[in-house]
């Protein structure tokens, strides 16, 4: 004897039918008409506040749609998933207006003459100058602060990681986390402070130093996150060959987890690549090119920017000039990032199939 099957489950949730695919990109175009609809009737005017009347109706959308043909339980999935593709919307939009607004206006001056001078002679609110010294000067500090702070941070991470007991291990711990929070402006004060003691001039390196200090907590827990991700079986089976444990470190662990260092190592320079507060404090600015960074002003790129759009008031020369060194800010460390992504492929460990 046969039985009829019941369509709807103990849950009652709809057994054979679906939402078509492009069932939900309708509900994500009639959101958005919607959307525009009650902007324009409620008078509205910010393009922001539409989006985010199409974000919940999307989401109000996909349930009652999905609840309709599927059941509440695969209602509920449909939601999650709307609700991640709205977040990741909020998130990407923002960095697509940045970029965007940052090409469009800082290519008006952005060209050969642009990247090989330095202001000069040439006042703020006149047109022409350059930002060569600013780009001398942000390469030389930024990277001093990474030859200062990156390996101080990968053996700190390594001493807490591989080494690390006890108080001496807890204290560390405990400065490296109070030092992330620091704001950029505290870590200038501490070297401005050395600078009155010892009567020092600004010059380039000072303003290396508290760079150093703002990247090096961050290497620090990027790099103790990467070396515990190295499973400790690799540690084991060196060890069990009679391999001192600092050769296992340096043989098997550093290399397994080269990718993340290197990519935490990048993301402490872009942080520091961007700080103004310790630069204006301690390297103070300079319209003409200084290439020793031991000796005397110098200028960078964060400073170069500031000091151009504190004059853009009354220039706009000084407004291109100042989005047209945010664009070059941007696409310096983009770069750096493209280049530790291709170290780090060309140094890792080789695996067989």
């Amino acid at each position: 004897m046969s039985t009829a099957l019941n369509p709807l489950d103990g849950a009652g949730v709809r057994r054979g039918a679906g939402l078509p695919k492009w069932s939900l990109w309708a509900v994500a175009a009639g959101s958005i008409a919607l959307a525009v609809g009650i902007g324009l009737v409620a008078g509205l005017h910010s393009h922001v506040q539409w989006g985010l009347i199409a974000a919940l109706l999307y989401v109000l959308g996909t349930y009652l749609v999905a609840a309709r043909a599927e059941g509440r339980r695969q209602a509920k999935d449909r939601v999650a998933t709307a609700l991640v593709w709205v977040a990741f919307l909020l998130a990407v939009v923002p960095l697509v207006s940045l970029v965007w607004t940052t090409v469009s206006r800082g290519v008006k001056v952005l060209d050969g003459y642009f990247l090989s001078h330095s202001m000069g002679l040439v006042a703020d609110s006149e047109p022409g100058g350059g930002i060569y010294h600013a780009i001398l000067g942000s390469l030389e500090q930024v990277g001093l602060a990474t030859a200062i702070g990156a390996p101080i941070g990968v053996l700190t991470a390594i001493y807490l990681v591989e080494y690390g007991r006890g108080r001496l291990a807890l204290a560390v711990t405990f400065f490296v986390d109070v030092m992330t929070g620091i704001p950029s402006i505290v870590a200038g004060l501490f070297i401005l402070s050395l600078m009155l003691i010892l009567d020092l001039q600004p010059f380039g390196f000072a303003g290396s130093l508290a760079l150093a200090i703002l990247m090096m907590p961050v290497v620090v827990r990027s790099t103790e996150e990467m070396l515990k991700l190295v499973p400790n079986e690799l540690r084991e089976a060196s060890l069990a060959l009679g391999i001192p444990k600092w050769r296992t470190i340096l043989k098997v662990v550093l290399p397994t987890s080269l990718g993340g260092i290197t990519t935490g190592v990048m993301l402490a320079v872009a942080r520091i690549a961007g700080e103004t507060a310790p630069v204006l404090l301690l390297v103070f600015g300079n319209p003409f090119i200084n290439a020793n960074p031991f000796e005397g002003a110098q200028a960078s790129l964060p400073l170069y920017i500031y000091q151009q759009y504190a004059q853009s008031a009354g220039s706009g020369a000084a407004y291109d000039r100042a989005w047209a060194a945010s664009l070059t800010l941007i696409a310096f460390v983009m770069i750096l990032n493209l280049a530790a992504r291709g170290i780090a492929r060309w140094k890792a460990p080789k695996t067989g199939r």
